[in-house]
């Protein structure tokens, strides 16, 4: 396996002075990496490195600066055995390639490029890198380039991989790992991401935890491996951390910011511990021999990734510098205290002055000694630094206001800002000291995007807008709602200066954008508060049309996709915002808000997302009513539309909705919706979500058509004239047809609205009495009302297998459901007959017991949760194929199961396997 080849750079053409090339020797977070002079004016730069000992090389990395970039990065190996002298300058190099390095804009110079190049494998001493051509941009136009840092995988020299030929030498493979089919690694810390964004001292113990790992494998001892690998996972996110840490107090000691600098060690010494005990790190090194307790399961690791203790603020740390402080200063005596009243103040101030230089000292012994559970959660300063302005706070010393009173008192340490926070620790530490610090001024970006806002409404609401304090964003939207609410009082008095209505809706819905968009809770109500005062009390009567859709278009996407959000609280809120928005008369008018809702709901769209939409359609329904306005949006087509769109959604609860929506476009016009659906037949009805629909379907068609016979005997009646009645039986077999269809709608009498019409009383006559004529003479559970002649006998059959039999006793259809159908089973929870091919949806969907049932990544099974593991072991479970399906009987694929597949799988002469329902029962003609 590869492994990191040590070197030493011993040539470089040029060098700026604060980043020599021997920073590459070096890898880790706080390295500078090489940077060529200032203005050198060399094309080509070359930088030399020399291995410890000869090696064979399988992969060379480099790492790019984010700005300083070149263009082309030309790679040279040279070897030459230990007994011949070698200098830069008599060695011969072979040319292996380049590597051509991105101009990075795309990624505003803030990212940095990772470069790793595979090479047969070749043995050398040297390797040469000729940098050349610069990338410029705005922070690079000098023409400097630089070079992060240089990574040189491969393996050792031995003897016999010295003598061999260099022929033999490329003739061979490099390693690679069989599960990534990247270059064999032997060990994580090797690779040039890890080493340089981990801190050095968790690479040590990765490392160390590595060789443990390998060791528990050899000896069988596989749950102490296992906690080995999830606490080198872990511990590498902590290093991560800490890298960022060092490069913190590396930009503090720059900027000789010692206070700062002093505070991030101590972070960082803080942290390091915390994670070392809390992931037992010391226990699973063993360095006192085996321990029993590593083999047996503990509770952190029990649950599988261990959870990290939460990193100390710069604030935790300044707190418990302080308790240190105070730790560490014994209660004065009676004795000591009346001496301490005669001293004068000058000497007072001068033994603060010593409380806070030993604070240091202090802290870092106890800082070690507190465990974890004893660091504060949520320490608080103390109230003097609290209030005190950050010009008090830098004060050395602060007098004593009552001189009676002992020096080294509680109260006296309560009036004292904190030794360590004296001063700007890179304005973090006041600024997470101070709750009540001071809004941010806005920068020439946020004062251009809010320049209108800023003439209306003043810089100070504006600044609250934009401020990091989420009380202040509060604020200012109660002031935007207040400002709204007393415009019209404001504007009656002499304010000739008042900015137009335009202009006030036009900057608030600016300012709603952004808050709209916020992610605490609290200012999102705010902010939905302040809309729904917009349009409903601001908007009518004063705001022109132009501009309250200007208004809109820039609010209701940003309140369409929180109304996608997963929590409850989020997409009701936004849900109901949006229909405040729909309710304002003049966004009715423009029909502003359903068209948006009303589009097609796509496969691919979120369940939450596309049952939002669905319901705040459907309550546009109920409260304005279906159009006929093309450009509502609520016409029937396009209602329609989005509901054929949504019943093919994979979501059970969106398919509900867009049934409801569906069943109310119906009742307008039920031709339009049936003309958009399937033909209604026993293949259609044979979909469980159609058979449900057209149910329904049914439902409006007999309660239509009573209303039609009522309607039309009460005429008759008041006309005198005298209509054939109608046994009862005959009714209800003509109004209980499966179709559905009007039974004028045959004949071209039916009118746009599916009401018939005739033209006369005869008309009626005789179309009732054809009517009539063919429902008795059809054949029951037919799909249309054509005349049957031929088959007079009553039959019944099963739509799913077709077994049928003579005769009108539905009780043995239910009965040939509930034992014998091969087509359907039962439930092994709740005892449901349902489909076999809809079993595995219905456990995790719809039965009872779907809370126990998860769907298996793999085989797309549901499996019981307590029976997962068990199941992925079996041999059954295995990938499934693209177009197929898997049976939850006997585990085998079904091909093609929308095309009849499932029919060939369990009605074949051989059957299912795993189906208990033989087919006893012979069709009969």
């Amino acid at each position: 396996m590869a492994k990191k080849i040590p070197f030493n750079v011993v040539f470089a053409t040029d060098e700026d002075a604060a980043f020599p090339a021997s920073e590459l020797n070096n890898h880790g977070p706080t390295v500078h990496g090489w940077r060529s002079a200032v203005d050198s004016g060399l094309s080509t730069h070359d930088i030399i490195l020399r291995f410890q000992q000869p090696a064979k090389i399988y992969r060379i990395q480099l790492l790019a600066h984010q700005y300083l970039i070149p263009e082309k990065v030309e790679l040279w190996l040279h070897y030459s055995p230990k007994s011949l002298p070698s200098t830069p300058s008599s060695q011969y190099f072979d040319f292996l390639g380049f590597v051509a390095l991105a101009d990075n804009a795309n990624t505003n110079h803030k990212s940095r490029e990772l470069q790793s190049v595979t090479v047969t494998p070749r043995r050398g001493t040297h390797l040469k890198l000729r940098l050349s051509g610069a990338h410029c941009n705005e922070y690079s136009k000098s023409g400097q380039i630089a070079l992060m840092a240089i990574n040189v995988l491969g393996e050792d020299l031995d003897a016999g991989a010295i003598n061999m030929g260099e022929e033999q030498l490329t003739s061979e493979s490099p390693p690679v790992d069989t599960a990534t089919g990247e270059l064999a690694l032997a060990s994580l810390c090797d690779d040039l991401l890890f080493s340089m964004y981990v801190e050095e001292s968790i690479v040590q113990h990765i490392r160390e935890l590595e060789q443990r790992k390998l060791q528990a494998v050899s000896s069988e001892r596989f749950e102490y491996a296992r906690k080995l690998k999830l606490c080198m996972t872990a511990l590498r996110t902590a290093g991560e951390r800490l890298g960022r840490y060092a490069l913190a107090k590396r930009q503090a000691v720059q900027q000789e910011d010692f206070s700062a600098a002093k505070l991030r060690k101590e972070q960082i010494e803080m942290y390091r511990a915390c994670v070392l005990k809390q992931l037992n790190v010391q226990q699973l090194l063993e360095s006192d021999g085996v321990l029993s307790q590593n083999d047996q399961s503990c509770e952190i690791y029990a649950a599988g990734k261990p959870n990290l203790p939460p990193a100390p603020s710069l604030q935790d740390v300044a707190h418990a510098l302080s308790e240190a402080t105070l730790n560490t200063n014994t209660k004065p005596s009676s004795n000591a205290s009346t001496s301490h009243e005669e001293k004068p103040v000058n000497e007072a101030s001068s033994n603060a002055e010593c409380v806070g230089a030993l604070a240091a000292s202090a802290a870092a012994l106890h800082l070690h000694a507190k465990s974890h559970d004893e660091l504060p959660q949520s320490p608080r300063l103390p109230m003097a630094s609290r209030h005190s302005s950050p010009m008090s706070s830098r004060q050395g010393s602060l007098r004593r206001r009552n001189k009676s009173a002992p020096r080294n008192s509680y109260e006296d340490y309560e009036e004292r800002a904190i030794p360590t926070l004296r001063q700007e620790c890179q304005g973090n530490a006041l600024l997470e000291a101070d709750p009540n610090r001071s809004r941010s001024r806005l920068n020439d970006r946020e004062r251009r995007q809010a320049a209108l806002p800023i003439l209306v409404f003043g810089s100070e609401l504006v600044e609250q807008f934009y401020s990091r304090q989420f009380q202040d964003r509060e604020d200012g939207l109660m002031r935007l709602r207040n400002f709204l609410k007393e415009q019209e009082v404001s504007n009656a008095e002499t304010n000739e200066h008042a900015a137009s209505p335009n202009k006030v809706a036009r900057s608030a819905a600016l300012l709603l954008h952004r808050a709209v968009r916020d992610a605490v809770y609290s200012v999102f109500n705010q902010a939905t508060e302040t809309v729904r005062v917009l349009f409903l009390e601001y908007v009518p009567g004063r705001v022109s049309p132009n501009e309250v859709a200007r208004c809109v278009d820039r609010l209701l996407p940003e309140l369409l996709a929180k109304s996608g959000d997963p929590s409850a609280r989020l997409h009701t809120l936004a849900q109901h915002t949006i229909l405040s928005i729909a309710a304002c008369p003049q966004v009715a008018e423009q029909h502003l808000v359903a068209p948006a809702l009303s589009r097609s709901v796509g496969s691919g769209t979120h369940q939450r997302l596309a049952m939002s939409r669905l319901q705040m359609l459907e309550q546009l329904v109920h409260t304005q009513g279906i159009s006929t306005d093309k450009h509502s949006g609520l016409t029937c087509r396009a209602l329609s539309d989005c509901g054929c769109s949504g019943i093919h959604h994979p979501a059970e609860p969106v398919r509900k909705v867009a049934e409801r929506i569906l069943l109310l476009v119906y009742k307008v016009n039920p031709r339009l919706v049936r003309k958009q659906l399937p033909p209604d037949d026993d293949i259609t009805r044979r979909n469980l979500l159609y058979r449900q629909l057209f149910t329904e379907f049914d439902k409006l068609d007999l309660e239509r058509k009573q209303e039609l016979l009522e309607t039309n005997k009460y005429n008759s009646s008041n006309e005198n004239d005298c209509l054939k009645p109608t046994t009862s039986a005959d009714a209800s077999r003509l109004l209980k047809s499966k179709s559905g269809h009007a039974f004028g709608a045959s004949t071209g009498i039916g009118t746009d609205n599916g009401y018939v019409s005739c033209n006369g009383k005869q008309q009626y006559n005789e179309q009732l009495k054809r009517s009539m004529l063919s429902a008795s003479n059809s054949r029951k559970g037919s799909v249309s009302n054509s005349e049957s002649t031929d088959d007079t006998t009553p039959k019944i059959s099963c739509p799913f297998c077709g077994w049928c039999c003579l005769g009108s006793d539905t009780s043995q259809l239910d009965r040939h459901y509930w034992k014998t159908c091969p087509f359907l089973t039962k439930c092994p929870q709740c005892s449901q007959v349902l489909e076999v091919a809809a079993l595995n949806y219905h456990l995790t969907t719809e039965c009872d017991a779907k809370d126990n049932y998860v769907v298996c990544t793999r085989c797309t099974e549901s499996v019981h949760k307590q029976l997962y593991e068990l199941h992925q072991m079996e041999d059954f479970c295995r990938e499934l194929k693209t177009g197929a399906a898997r049976c939850p009987l006997c585990h085998d694929d079904v091909n093609l199961p929308l095309d009849g597949g499932w029919k060939l799988h369990l009605l074949s002469a051989g059957g299912c396997p795993g189906n208990i329902r033989k087919r006893t029962l012979k069709k009969s003609n």
